[in-house]
């Protein structure tokens, strides 16, 4: 069988288990800039950035059995966009793995925590970024 394969959108939705909804929703909303876009209850929220969703879920804290992510990625449109969030994040007290820096490939990134260790990529990707 010689299937072909269907196109796709990328990859635009992702969702994190939280044991702290408020907290990590702030951080979210209040620092990165998603909007709640639904919150069908108090234990769910679902924001939107305009081009993908993040859902939040809050969980029982079961002792780091949860899933494991490697991290999320925000997409940035301007190389110089990676430093001007990275300083921003900074002056928030957002926790940082390291400065920013360019890759081989010419994309230009840094990695953050958001306030339950959710590592989050803040990219400058050529191939996505609209510069």
């Amino acid at each position: 069988m010689s299937l072909t394969r269907p196109q796709h959108a990328g990859m635009r939705h992702v969702a994190l288990n939280v044991l702290d909804l408020p907290l990590v929703e702030s951080f979210y909303v209040d620092l990165l800039g998603f909007e709640v876009e639904w919150r069908p209850d108090a234990e769910n929220v679902y924001l939107c950035s305009g081009v993908d969703n993040l859902a939040l879920h809050v969980v029982a804290d079961t002792g780091g059995k949860e899933q494991v992510l490697a991290h999320t990625g925000i997409i940035v449109d301007k190389i110089e966009q990676v430093d001007e969030w990275y300083a921003f994040l900074l002056e928030h007290g957002v926790k940082m793995h390291n400065q920013p820096k360019t890759h081989r490939d010419g994309a230009r990134s840094f990695y953050c925590c958001d306030p339950e260790g959710t590592v989050v990529q803040v990219i400058y990707h050529p191939p996505l970024s609209k510069d």
